[in-house]
């Protein structure tokens, strides 16, 4: 088994290395560990916008990047331990997630912890989740990674992942919001993320005969580099890969009540429908035109509505205002 401490915090850098280590090791267990600067992970069949709270998440810069695996979204930050197990698919059942999750309730044990793997895929202490797991079979290999809550901001963790349901309407994958805790109350007084992390790897260095550490080359880091430039980093792969969803939103502003109806496919707007109680001396027909084909996301749909003469269709109103039904 190789074991393998990131030295980097970027979501995308380590998201990324998840599938990189797939064909850099194609046959080799490798035990991954790393912790994320705040950002939104989405699993891989979930509608990106419909799991998390755009205006919050833009106007704190945190990253939103999918997954390989599905699951629920999850937030990472820098009191949020991830690991990530690969090895050889055989004939190890996909659905059984004791033998990796095993070694992180074992420690907490040692700790005197009363940690459990509950459920599915959850581990819990005094029944409330301080991680969650997922998988996904890739290349001939299993990956199962998860989530340990040593000390997240719950607050930025609540606003990050708090969303109106009543926007979206699809078949996605939807999260599954858990009362979630933190470990650091159960901790040892004084322990830190750094220093779980050191046992966490001794403990698997002990667990694992022939073990050893491993570290990123520069071979590696550019291979991942490359990686997140054609495709982590993309609108198309962590927005774009939506599934299709329904979206509706309405505004009452000084020209009136506005309401919007869009079917969006793979991100892109495909149908739009505007109703409502304004003045319009153009058709409105001539502006949802305008927006069809265009990608679901502000920026896109911002610089849009800079060209357009939005009196014309609505009355009075502001680009800023017109561009909150979109959101």
């Amino acid at each position: 088994m190789l074991i393998i401490d990131s030295p980097f915090t970027d979501a995308y850098f380590n998201i990324a290395s998840e599938e990189y280590l797939l064909s850099r090791f194609p046959a080799e267990e490798i035990f991954l560990l790393y912790v994320n600067a705040p950002a939104i992970i989405v699993g891989k069949f979930q509608n990106t916008l419909a799991e998390i709270n755009l205006d919050y998440v833009t106007a704190n810069k945190i990253k939103v990047v999918r997954r390989l695996s599905g699951g629920g979204a999850v937030y990472h930050d820098l009191g949020n331990l991830n690991f990530s197990f690969h090895t050889l698919l055989g004939d190890k059942d996909f659905m059984e997630f004791s033998t990796f999750t095993q070694p992180i309730v074992q420690l907490l044990n040692n700790l005197a912890i009363p940690a459990k793997l509950e459920g599915r895929n959850d581990l819990l202490v005094d029944g409330k989740k301080f991680s969650g797991n997922a998988k996904v079979v890739k290349n001939g290999k299993m990956i199962q990674h998860g989530t340990i809550l040593l000390d997240s901001d719950m607050g930025v963790l609540a606003d990050a992942l708090q969303i109106n349901p009543l926007k979206f309407t699809d078949k996605a994958v939807k999260s599954n919001r858990s009362r979630v805790t933190n470990l650091l109350p159960y901790l040892p007084a004084g322990m830190s993320l750094l220093e779980f992390k050191d046992l966490l790897i001794n403990e698997m260095l002990k667990a694992n005969e022939g073990a050893s550490m491993y570290r990123l080359d520069n071979e590696d880091e550019q291979a991942i580099t490359e990686l997140i430039r054609n495709k982590y980093a993309t609108w198309d792969w962590n927005f774009g890969f939506s599934p299709d969803y329904n979206f509706k939103k309405a505004i009452k502003v000084q020209a009136g009540f506005i309401e919007l109806h869009l079917d969006v496919h793979k991100g892109y707007i495909e149908r739009i429908k505007v109703f409502g109680d304004f003045f319009a001396a153009q058709p409105i027909e001539e502006f949802e035109q305008q927006l069809v084909g265009k990608r679901h996301a502000l920026p896109t749909i911002a610089k849009l509505l800079e060209t357009i003469d939005l009196t014309a269709y609505f009355g009075k109103v502001e680009v800023n205002e017109i561009l909150t039904l979109f959101h």
